[in-house]
């Protein structure tokens, strides 16, 4: 009894949205008809709302922007118009604006159109800073109701299939996105003024190279050939400092055909980074300025992120793993390599000794992660840099001079494990770099369970040997700095249009 009765009162609300939505159209079609058009191509709007609500009595303005809110009181109304910097209060009277303007107002405009004011800036009994029409145009009518004006949308499926509705609806969500786009700008402006150059690489790709990722696949039917959407920068930037670009970054879109949670999602941004006669030292430098730089920009210092207070302050600590290996399990780490690959028997002794949850037919990086992130990285709360990695999970790091099984990396991480940065002094030994590739194509095809190993990129390697200077490089998730920067702890909820699943029909 009770599901039918809900299923009653849901079809009641479809029924009622559906006549709401059918008048709305005859209301629009009726005034085209009557020579008004609802929907004007060019409208002259000579101030934000923040700008009228700033100017002085007196002061004339012209703004715009969408009905959110109306009280009608016989011969005057008042009503709140915003626009994306502010909410101004309008006042509406008859004798001010015309009985013939004041009657279609009262008749044909509503909450959640769109008007053009112009009038004059007063301040009512109340303090509020008004506009006094003494005119008032609709200039798009909007068709479906407003969210509930209280409580907005919650439910956050609802809000991430409709973000539309999400942003008008949620003031709090519009500002996340503004301070992406600060974030954004900030990371642009920092980089520009050090003399980076801002470049453009392919997003479809002849091979799937750069990280350790599974890739997208698709076909160029006039080239016939594979293609596959990147999932890395790394070996198209490091090809334009072999070509003498010294100094280069690219924001842009990536693709991993994987899993999606709150930390990932199959489309998302990095940024990538490389200066020639730079280090693994020189981009923990610059990761200090970029985070240090962004938060300034949105106005944080401290943020609460994944229920931890973080501390945004640079310079941020630098953990050597080495040193932190031996602290943490009483021996050297060198026990559990054997030279460019893990010493697997070794591994899974500590892993078992350790307490940590793994399984034995897990590839041996997998098995490091859990004891490298469990044990290690998550004592850290505030972003900290893991420096000096085992060679087996570096293909592209050169090497600590003088040891072989420890190259020159770091990982940033936050709030105890949220990776958000990942830098290297970068190979440009040919030789080097190419072995290092065919050992771990040849893991790949022993183990399979990794389905994650690099391909051998042969024109990567050709360009090498053209001669590569020593660099410094660095990969930045935009997405998971913004999460930080934000306290947002879903990757969706500072994803304008994350990726959803379908509906079921």
């Amino acid at each position: 009894m009770e599901n039918k009765a809900q299923e009653q009162t849901q079809q009641q609300k479809l029924s009622g949205l559906e006549d709401i939505i059918k008048h709305k159209y005859q209301e629009a079609g009726e005034l085209k008809a009557a020579g008004i058009n609802p929907y004007p191509a060019h409208v002259e709007v000579k101030n934000t709302c923040l700008e009228a609500k700033n100017a002085a009595e007196e002061t004339v303005v012209t703004t715009a922007g969408r009905l959110v809110q109306l009280r009608i009181m016989g011969k005057a109304a008042f009503a709140h118009i915003k626009d994306v910097t502010a909410k101004v209060q309008i006042y509406v009277q008859r004798d001010l604006v015309g009985e013939e303007s004041y009657a279609f107002f009262k008749k044909h405009i509503a909450v959640g159109d769109f008007v053009l004011v112009s009038g004059h800036m007063f301040v009512t009994k109340t303090g509020e800073k008004t506009v006094k029409a003494d005119k008032i145009e609709l200039i798009s009518k909007a068709i479906r109701p407003m969210p509930e004006k209280f409580h907005g949308i919650q439910d956050t499926e609802v809000r991430f299939r409709n973000r539309h509705l999400d942003l008008i609806a949620n003031e709090d969500v519009k500002e996340i996105f503004i301070k992406r786009a600060k974030i954004i700008s900030s990371i642009r402006k920092t980089l520009d003024e050090k003399g980076y150059l801002e470049v453009e690489t392919p997003t479809l790709t002849p091979s799937a190279g750069g990280a350790i990722a599974k890739p997208f696949e698709t076909y160029h039917n006039a080239l016939k050939m594979p293609l596959f959407m990147r999932i890395a920068l790394e070996l198209y930037h490091k090809r334009l400092i072999i070509g003498g670009l010294d100094k280069i970054y690219e924001i842009g879109k990536m693709f991993r055909n994987e899993g999606i949670d709150t930390t990932h999602n199959p489309e998302f941004t990095m940024m990538e980074m490389y200066q020639a006669y730079g280090d693994v030292n020189t981009m923990a430098d610059l990761f200090d300025e970029i985070i240090g730089n962004a938060a300034k920009a949105i106005g944080v210092e401290k943020v609460m992120y994944r229920g931890m207070e973080i501390n945004l302050k640079p310079p941020f600590k630098r953990v050597y793993i080495p040193e932190a290996w031996k602290e943490t399990f009483g021996e050297d780490i060198h026990e559990i390599l054997n030279g460019r690959e893990f010493n697997r028997e070794k591994l899974i002794a500590l892993a078992k000794k350790s307490g940590v949850n793994f399984k034995e037919d897990e590839p041996s990086d997998k098995i490091y992660d859990v004891l490298f992130e469990e044990k290690i990285v998550s004592q850290y709360k505030d972003p900290v840099f893991m420096m000096d990695y085992p060679t087996a999970v570096s293909p592209f790091s050169k090497n600590k001079p003088g040891d072989p099984e420890i190259v020159e990396r770091f990982e940033a991480f936050v709030a105890g494990g949220q990776e958000i940065a990942n830098a290297y002094s970068e190979i440009n030994d040919p030789a080097d770099q190419y072995q290092r590739l065919k050992d771990q194509a040849a893991a790949k095809a022993k183990d399979t369970k990794n389905e994650d190993a690099d391909i051998v990129d042969i024109d990567y390697i050709t360009a090498m040997e053209s001669g590569m200077p020593p660099t410094g490089g660095m990969g930045i998730g935009i997405d998971r700095i913004t999460m930080m920067l934000t306290g947002q702890d879903s990757i969706r909820e500072i994803i304008l249009f994350p990726t959803l699943k379908n509906l079921e029909k």
